[in-house]
């Protein structure tokens, strides 16, 4: 699939670096694809338990907090061209490592490095694309995410029928962001100093405490808090359901995986182009309620088709949430506090998707898979109250 090209007026970047955006939005999303797919056979390799996700998952958050947390400033100081640089060499590094480690410490030790350049390149960016693009832009950067999370399974489950091992899955993805590291390695000046749009604030922005002093930003921080446990959680658990609860053969199940990850790039894509005629806020109200019915479908579970048609609805109602989210930051925080507003939810979003996709793997070892309904469910009736919350403050204000 092929992305569109960026609009004239959303950018300042030359064509070529424009294209390393969208690359560097498909390298966010590979990881995220491969290790729904290769936990059953990763876990088998380890002799680990079904909820022993949770600790790769918490390491990996740890330095991706602490990467996110901090780059409004990291990325004043250090610039968007090295930010990418050393963020992605991380990230190379950790999927390696991955795919070499001997022992399942050594991957719960590279988890942490992963996290940090992931996040790092996912806020330093989310910022960048928050001051410099269109939400339709910001639409299709994000598509690219979806199109690299898609990609993923795929490529993992490849990996498994052809050689019977995960490991070739990480090595080849890390292989390739190694490539995208030296793309911007040799580009990293052409990005020059920002020239984001007329509200960027001057000077660096606000202090961080004084960010985190607004009521906003913290329901904001809970609306990507909720947003991505339900992305997430979603993704790494249907591949299990699928094939250990409800009888799919692999193939088939990884492929469904791939077009739930696919659904949010198709989503982006058409949100990008529906977003100027709909409206940002009466479009993600719609698609709130569809992701609450395709959940519903997953849940029930009435005939296979439905199912499967819930799964891509959820994609599909799912896509153009984050980066619409992301699209009203600077309306709503204003000038001074955006870079530190983008920073804390993309903060917000990794823990929200490690402390539920993580959590449901202690319900799911309980009560079992087929808890994942009711749980995606409950979390998006949430995820609707607090975008609820959000919008009466800011009426309020």
């Amino acid at each position: 699939m092929s992305l569109p090209p960026l609009p004239a007026t959303a950018t300042h970047l030359p064509r070529i670096l424009a294209g390393l955006a969208y690359a560097a939005f498909v390298s966010l999303g590979l990881p995220d694809g491969l290790t729904g797919v290769a936990w059953p056979s990763l876990r088998v390799t380890f002799g680990l338990p079904l909820d022993a996700l949770g600790a790769l998952i918490a390491t990996t958050t740890l330095g991706y907090l602490a990467a996110s947390f901090s780059s409004g400033r990291v990325l004043a100081h250090l610039g968007v061209g090295w930010l990418l640089v050393v963020s992605c060499l991380m990230t190379a590094l950790s999927l390696i490592g991955f795919g070499l480690a001997p022992l399942w410490a050594g991957m719960l030790g590279l988890g942490l490095l992963a996290g940090l350049g992931a996040g790092a390149i996912d806020a330093g960016l989310n910022t960048y694309a928050a001051e410099h693009f269109t939400p339709r832009t910001v639409n299709w950067l994000h598509a690219a995410f979806g199109l690299g999370a898609a990609s993923g399974p795929l490529m993992m489950s490849a990996a498994i029928g052809l050689t019977g091992s995960w490991r070739p899955g990480y090595l080849l993805v890390g292989m390739a962001q190694m490539a995208l590291a030296a793309c911007f390695a040799v580009t990293r000046n052409r990005w020059g100093p920002p020239h984001p749009r007329e509200s960027a604030a001057p000077g660096g922005g606000a202090a961080l405490l004084h960010t985190l002093a607004l009521p906003t930003v913290w329901l904001s921080m809970l609306l990507f808090f909720l947003y991505t446990g339900l992305e997430v959680s979603a993704g790494q658990w249907l591949y299990s359901l699928l094939t250990e609860t409800r009888g799919m053969a692999p193939a088939p199940a990884g492929i469904w995986v791939s077009i739930y990850w696919g659904s949010l790039t198709l989503g982006r894509l058409l949100a990008g182009v529906m977003v100027g005629r709909v409206g940002i806020r009466r479009l993600l109200w719609l698609c709130m309620g569809g992701a609450l019915f395709g959940v519903a479908l997953l849940w029930l579970n009435l005939a296979a088709w439905l199912t499967l048609v819930g799964i891509a609805l959820l994609g599909l109602a799912l896509a153009p949430m984050f980066p619409l989210f992301i699209a009203l930051t600077p309306a709503r925080m204003g000038a001074m506090h955006t870079a530190n507003t983008v920073g804390f939810q993309i903060s917000a979003a990794m823990l929200g998707g490690a402390a539920l996709t993580g959590g449901f793997g202690a319900l799911a070892s309980r009560w079992g898979l087929e808890c994942l309904g009711p749980f995606l469910f409950a979390t998006a009736s949430l995820l609707a109250a607090a975008f609820l919350a959000l919008e009466r403050a800011r009426r309020a204000g």
